[in-house]
């Protein structure tokens, strides 16, 4: 990640976590900075499955995965895409092992960005929690989940506005914590421009949302004020059945 960024910049972000009509939580959010390098983020989310304490234990997992790994991390010499990888396959690997005192068999997702010095940015995830990168409110691109609805899309059998309101729409083809080994799909964004953002977020936030309704917010509000938004306007339209809601923010202002 060497892009260079032409302006003076700033780092603003913001995380949310809610319950919404679940018994428990179950997913889990972090955006960690770099202790020797400001400009070094790693966001990380899990949105874990599998009873009261499996899910939670799994979700857990994969976010203390994520600061050990990022604490050793050094930027000018190891491969922001190899931790990422490293953090699936050792989280999923960890929740494998919490199986044995778990109530069901515990899964998760994960969704991560990392941000080096410069903002040169490699996104990973496996399972249908999301990274939206946004440049102003439009969207650049997005993540693509590891779903039965999302094959059923990529076959050309349902239209993308038919996914979210699929009766299958839960099922997963892949996540972490699984017999198979996990679906980790990695990918590199050039450089971070002021005016951009990223956004992290679990299902129970997209599933209420156009990308066009999420990035005209998260460009509109700054992240705390836009993660307060979005987490009421999603509750409003679950109508009392919604699930765990998380997310994390990271926005790039320009100086001066």
């Amino acid at each position: 990640m060497s892009a260079t960024l032409p302006l003076a910049y700033r780092i603003l972000a913001a995380t949310a976590l809610h319950k919404g009509d679940r018994p428990y939580q179950q997913d889990q959010v972090e955006i960690l900075r770099h202790r020797r390098h400001k400009d070094c983020i790693l966001a990380v989310l899990a949105d874990g499955m599998g009873g009261k304490s499996g899910g939670r234990k799994a979700a857990d997992q994969v976010v203390l995965t994520a600061r050990q790994l990022f604490d050793r991390y050094v930027p000018s010499k190891d491969d922001a895409a190899d931790t990422l990888r490293q953090l699936a396959t050792e989280a999923h690997l960890m929740i494998k092992l919490t199986a044995i005192t778990a109530e069901e068999e515990p899964h998760s997702t994960m969704a991560a960005f990392l941000l080096g010095p410069g903002l040169g940015c490699v996104v990973a995830h496996a399972g249908d929690s999301r990274v939206y990168h946004f440049r102003g409110a439009e969207l650049v691109k997005r993540s693509i989940d590891h779903s039965y609805v999302q094959r059923l899309v990529d076959e050309g059998k349902i239209a993308e506005d038919e996914a979210n309101s699929h009766p299958q729409g839960n099922l997963l083809t892949g996540c972490l914590g699984s017999q198979a080994e996990p679906p980790t799909a990695v990918y590199n964004i050039d450089v971070l421009a002021p005016g951009d953002t990223l956004l992290a977020c679990s299902d129970g936030l997209w599933h209420y949302f156009t990308p066009r309704e999420l990035g005209l917010i998260v460009s509109s509000l700054p992240p705390r004020e836009a993660s307060e938004l979005l987490v009421a306007r999603s509750r409003q339209r679950a109508h009392g059945q919604g699930d765990n809601v998380s997310l994390a923010i990271v926005r790039i202002e320009a100086v001066g």
